[in-house]
């Protein structure tokens, strides 16, 4: 998968810069693109993509591509028509749909249908790749404030603060200052530290930095927002986000296995997670999380590249 992200990088960027860019993108765009199994017994393999380049695994983005896989039955599922597995640069990710009507709860195993004949997809849950702790309380200076950060990986590498060390709370009207202290937060790890998959030296960097603070809905742990290293806010609570919060949470020892761990999402959203099971990756100890979230499809379009547009691979401001 990495071979065919890195093709898609080399010889056919424009398709990426023209969908994620402006005019038909926007500033927080993301995307995905199937393409064929790299691996025995995954159905499809898919590349995930964004406004500055491609990420090796996306949460919501495996949640929105199960959804529209089965809605759309674009790919066929195998045994009861509810899983699919797909290759990504992180590994490989088995995925659930559960059918509107189904009972609800992380770990289910219900039915489905397949093609499209699936129906309303109401939620996804898919098993992450394993999610561990890199570092824990990193000393980091940002301005005047030194300040304790959490590096972990959830398929993706995070810092991970208390919004409270910077003094800022998570919401719209702070968003420039999350965006500005998040960015600063990776660059300032990132001169200190090289962050590498010890296993898998191609997966490296710090892909965001998670904010954490206490929840507005009660049904949540957390409330959090990913700033990527970038500077774009993540709406949706992040599945690997929430994997690696989960890995953080459990190496503190405060991970219940008995109840789902429900991250809220700066615009309200939530995903719920548990530990599907333990590992190691190498010497460091490891969890598999599994992530369940909700998808909705908003539209079927045709996009339009004209090669005389002058704007035709997009354009940022």
């Amino acid at each position: 998968m990495l071979a065919k992200q890195d093709w898609l990088a080399r010889e056919a960027d424009t398709l990426r810069r023209a969908l994620m860019l402006e005019p038909r993108g926007h500033a927080g765009m993301s995307g995905a693109i199937f393409t064929e199994p790299v691996s025995p017994g995954s159905h499809a393999g898919v590349l995930f993509l964004h406004t500055t380049g491609y990420a090796a695994m996306s949460g919501h983005g495996i949640i929105a591509v199960t959804t529209i896989a089965l809605e759309r039955g674009l790919v066929m599922p195998g045994g009861d028509g509810a899983a699919i597995v797909f290759d990504t640069v992180a590994g490989t990710i088995r995925a659930r749909a559960h059918r509107a009507g189904q009972a609800r709860g992380v770990g289910e195993r219900g039915a489905g249908e397949t093609g499209a004949s699936a129906g309303r997809m109401e939620r996804v849950t898919f098993v992450n790749v394993p999610s561990f702790v890199v570092h824990a309380g990193l000393p980091v200076t940002i301005g005047a404030r030194t300040l304790r950060a959490d590096v972990a990986y959830g398929g993706a590498f995070y810092a991970i603060v208390d919004s409270e060390a910077v003094g800022l709370p998570i919401d719209a009207a702070h968003l420039p200052e999350l965006r500005r202290a998040g960015m600063a937060i990776v660059r300032a790890i990132e001169a200190a530290q090289a962050i590498v998959h010890p296993l898998s030296p191609d997966l490296h960097g710090i892909a965001g930095t998670i904010f954490t603070a206490p929840p507005s809905d009660e049904r949540a742990a957390l409330k959090n927002v990913v700033i990527s290293a970038d500077g774009q806010a993540e709406r949706s609570p992040g599945g690997t986000a929430t994997a690696a919060v989960m890995a953080v949470v459990d190496a503190m020892g405060l991970l219940d296995a008995d109840t789902p761990f429900v991250h809220e999402s700066i615009i309200g959203t939530r995903f719920s997670g548990r530990i599907h099971a333990r590992t190691h990756i190498g010497e460091q100890p490891a969890i598999v999380p599994e992530i369940e979230g909700t998808a909705w499809i908003t539209g079927d379009h045709a996009f339009v590249i004209d090669e005389d547009d002058p704007l035709a691979e997009g354009f940022r401001v």
